[in-house]
């Protein structure tokens, strides 16, 4: 893996410091503003859902909703006095491979909590087929992006589950998340700024990743770039008829995940690894809090599968790998659509 001490985000450091001052700092005063109007403010909740079954016969999701915040902001916290006391135990960071060994075991903490509490809160169903293709490594992995929960879905299954260090590439946008934001700069991750002046710089450091990969470890990257919504969907489909359009007649096809951008995953597969890729259905249509604040999320079954392609099966040349990589999306697509079809 590369050297823990290599920042592969690299900031002022005057600029951390101004952030984290800020989001720790507001995210400690709505932790104990929480805590401390607890009461009332569970009364209102309880008010509102209660009005609100009376009226749509929708169910409670005022309570969970609050509920969840609150065990969100206190997972940033317990996860941000852990990774002090890290830094502390380990003279003050002069210890940089220990700091990043025991980083790695905040972040699974972090996700396995945070997932766990989704999954009970709203009565989730997860059924996971073929998580055993995931080992060994090194591997890269390519999952589907449909909400604001399936970020969760790595680090409590490869992760926590199949015991594999993955090496994030994240918007930038999450450093606002301070236990993210100081842990995930600890760990070999790219923090990738979507509207950088010169993509080649971002590409460039994407592709470190994947380098000196062992067999527990692996690449993680979200090739859709952002949670799938329908009028994002249109959004990508009419700026590739201005610059390909016959990837843009293919992605007309795909009516349940964004068309892959290619410029970051075609970096990793020179790593020369196998592939992993993870779709999922079940958890589409919760792009935003408003989403699930619908209750339509409540009692879902989530369905999560994964498929593994050899690294000698993968295409060599650029047009070849973006022609497998729709083939690949096309195939997530379709067996999204089977299991709507049944659903409906």
């Amino acid at each position: 893996m590369p050297p823990a001490s290599k920042d592969f985000t690299p900031e002022l450091r005057s600029d951390v410091i101004r952030r984290r001052l800020f989001t720790v700092s507001r995210d400690v005063g709505l932790l104990l503003l929480l805590t401390l109007l607890a009461p009332i403010l569970v009364a209102v909740a309880l008010f509102i859902d209660a009005v609100r079954w009376v009226v749509t016969r929708r169910p409670f999701m005022g309570v969970r909703s609050l509920a969840f915040l609150w065990v969100f902001l206190a997972a940033e916290m317990v996860g941000l006095l852990w990774l002090t006391a890290q830094w502390v135990g380990t003279g003050f960071g002069a210890s940089s491979s220990r700091m990043t060994a025991a980083a790695w075991r905040v972040q699974t903490w972090w996700g396995r909590t945070l997932f766990t509490t989704v999954e009970r809160l709203f009565a989730l169903d997860v059924v996971v087929e073929d998580l055993e293709l995931v080992r060994p490594g090194p591997i890269v992995a390519l999952f589907r992006h449909a909400s604001i929960i399936d970020n969760l879905l790595p680090a409590t299954l490869l992760s926590d589950q199949a015991g594999l260090r993955m090496r994030w590439i994240i918007k930038r946008e999450l450093l606002s998340i301070p236990a993210l934001d100081v842990g995930g700069k600890r760990l070999p991750n790219y923090f990738v700024d979507r509207s950088a002046d010169d993509p080649s710089v971002e590409l460039s450091r994407i592709r470190a990743l994947a380098n000196d990969l062992g067999e527990d470890e692996g690449v993680l990257i979200y090739p859709e770039g952002t949670r799938f919504t329908a009028a994002k969907r249109t959004r990508a489909i009419t700026r590739l008829e201005e610059s390909e359009p016959e990837l843009a007649q293919r992605a007309r096809g795909m009516h349940f995940v964004l068309p892959p951008r290619t410029g970051g995953v075609l970096e990793l597969l020179d790593a020369g690894t196998d592939v992993v890729v993870c779709a999922h259905e079940g958890l589409g249509g919760f792009a935003s809090v408003a989403d699930i604040w619908s209750g339509a999320l409540l009692g879902r079954v989530v369905r999560v599968r994964f498929w593994r392609i050899s690294a000698s099966e993968i295409p060599h040349g650029r047009e070849d790998r973006v022609t497998w990589l729709y083939d690949l999306w096309e195939s997530a697509d379709d067996w999204i659509a089977s299991l709507q079809a049944q659903r409906n």
